[in-house]
């Protein structure tokens, strides 16, 4: 599945405040929802407001899987930084989700902020074989600067 992500309007707020988010150097986490979870963008802000996030089961580990290979480069002319990363997997996993989360791990729920989420759009399954997220070409996050 190829996906594009959207932000979650906290996400850039707190860049100017207590929970500056190093994309290259942090820990950035991808977790998995069903599709009873309800993303808000302008209320959600730290990994302790998820709700409906897979159990640690079938493959799946609560708190999600980490991003790897965090990259981000800025393209002169177009003025677009682009925060990417490698596909992420669950190898042999038994899973149904809805929404992909991304957010930066500090090791504590409460400080952990939300980035922003993929909705697939439909339920997408994983039956004892992987389930793979494979990010837009265009990155995971863009960011053009007015």
């Amino acid at each position: 599945m190829a996906v594009s992500a959207k932000w979650f309007g906290k996400a850039l707020l707190n860049q100017f405040g207590a929970t500056p988010v190093n994309w290259t150097s942090d820990t950035i986490k991808v977790a998995l929802c069903t599709s009873t979870f309800t993303p808000d963008q302008d209320v959600m802000d730290f990994y302790d407001d998820l709700t409906n996030e897979l159990t640690t089961t079938g493959g799946y580990t609560a708190g999600g899987a980490t991003l790897g290979t965090p990259t981000k480069t800025y393209t002169a002319g177009t003025n677009v930084i682009k925060l990417d990363g490698d596909d992420v997997t669950w190898a042999t996993s038994t899973i149904t989700a809805r929404y992909a989360v991304i957010y930066k791990s500090t090791g504590t729920p409460s400080t952990s902020p939300l980035l922003g989420y993929v909705d697939f759009g439909v339920d997408y399954v994983s039956t004892g074989g992987p389930f793979t997220i494979t990010w837009d070409a265009a990155g995971i996050f863009t960011i053009t600067p007015a």
